[in-house]
C-alpha cells in the first residue's frame, strides 16, 4: 500500500512540476498573409493595446526609434523584390522599425530580425530601405495596435500601421507584370484553353496588348470541343470593344447571350444585354 501511495505521489509531483499556467498574453501574437499581385506578403507581430494611455508622443516618444509593436521584432516578408518610394527592397524577411514624429514617420526595413525590441547596437549596413511617410489622423480610435495590407491592385499595396488615432500607410510596388508575362510565355508553350483564356483576361484587365489578348482568347475559343463557353465569348466581346470594333463586339456578345440564356446564367445575360445596348449607341 505504501509503495502504491509513493508511486502516486511521485506521479502527482511530476505533473505539478511540468504543468504550465496559461493566461492571456498582454500583447497577443498575430500573423497575416496577403497576396499582392503575385507576391506573398507576411507580417508577424505582437499587438499591444492602448488601455486608456496616450500613445504617440508619450508611451511611444516622438523622435525615438520604436520596435513598432511589442515583444520580439515585428517582421515583414516579401516573396519577390518590391519597390518602396523608388528604392528596391530585395525579397526576404525584414524587421520593421519606425521613428514616429508628429508630422512625419521614418519607416525602416532592417535585415537583422533576431532582436528583442530595438537592436542593442544599430548597424546602418542592415538598413535595407528607409522611407518617410506622413501620418494620417483617424476619426476613430484603434485600441489594439494593428498592421494590415491594403489598397490592393495587381501592381501595388500598402502596409498600414494603425494605433490610437494615427495611421501611416507605406506604399510598395510589386513586379506583377514581369512575373505574369514570364508565366504566360512559359505556360503557353504547351497551353490549354484555360491557359489561353487566363492570359487573355490578364492582358485585358491590366490594359496590356489588346491584340495579344484577342489572339489568346481566339485560341481558347478554337480549342472548344463542343459549344464555345459563353464566358469566353463574353471576354472576347470586351476585348473587341476595347480595340474599337463595336460591330464585332456586338456580334460576339449576342453569341455569349445565347449561350448564357441557354445555361440560365442571369448574370451573364444581364451583362451582355447591357453591353450590347451600350455599344449600339456608339
Amino acid at each position: 500500500m505504501k509503495k502504491i501511495i509513493f508511486v502516486l505521489a511521485t506521479m502527482i509531483a511530476s505533473y505539478v512540476l511540468h504543468a504550465q499556467v496559461k493566461t492571456p498574453a498582454p500583447s497577443p501574437h498575430s500573423t497575416i498573409t496577403q497576396v499582392v499581385g503575385l507576391t506573398d506578403v507576411t507580417v508577424d507581430y505582437s499587438r499591444p493595446s492602448a488601455k486608456g494611455r496616450v500613445i504617440f508622443g508619450d508611451l511611444v516618444p516622438f523622435g525615438k526609434l520604436w520596435r513598432t509593436g511589442a515583444n520580439a521584432n515585428t517582421t515583414v516578408s516579401f516573396s519577390e523584390d518590391v519597390v518602396i518610394n523608388g528604392s528596391t527592397l530585395k525579397k526576404g524577411k525584414y524587421a520593421l522599425y519606425t521613428t514616429p514624429k508628429a508630422d512625419m514617420w521614418e519607416v525602416i526595413f532592417y535585415s537583422d530580425t533576431d532582436n528583442w525590441g530595438t537592436p542593442e547596437n544599430w548597424n546602418v549596413n542592415n538598413v535595407a530601405v528607409s522611407t518617410n511617410v506622413d501620418p494620417i489622423a483617424l476619426n476613430n480610435n484603434v485600441e489594439s495596435f494593428t498592421i494590415s495590407v491594403g489598397n490592393l491592385t495587381n501592381d501595388s499595396g500598402t502596409l498600414d500601421i494603425s494605433w490610437e488615432k494615427t495611421m501611416v500607410s507605406i506604399k510598395f510596388d510589386v513586379p506583377t507584370q514581369k512575373a505574369a508575362m514570364a508565366s504566360i510565355e512559359k505556360t503557353l508553350a504547351g497551353a490549354t484553353a484555360g491557359d489561353y483564356f487566363s492570359a487573355a483576361q490578364y492582358y485585358y484587365n491590366s490594359n496590356g496588348d489588346m491584340n495579344k489578348a484577342l489572339e489568346y482568347v481566339n485560341k481558347a475559343i478554337s480549342m472548344a470541343k463542343e459549344e464555345v463557353p459563353f464566358w469566353q465569348l463574353r471576354q472576347k466581346s470586351l476585348i473587341q470593344a476595347k480595340l474599337g470594333d463595336k460591330t464585332g463586339a456586338i456580334a460576339t456578345a449576342n453569341l455569349s447571350l445565347a449561350g448564357a440564356t441557354k445555361a440560365k446564367n442571369n448574370d451573364y445575360v444581364k451583362m451582355n444585354n447591357d453591353s450590347i445596348k451600350d455599344w449600339s449607341k456608339k
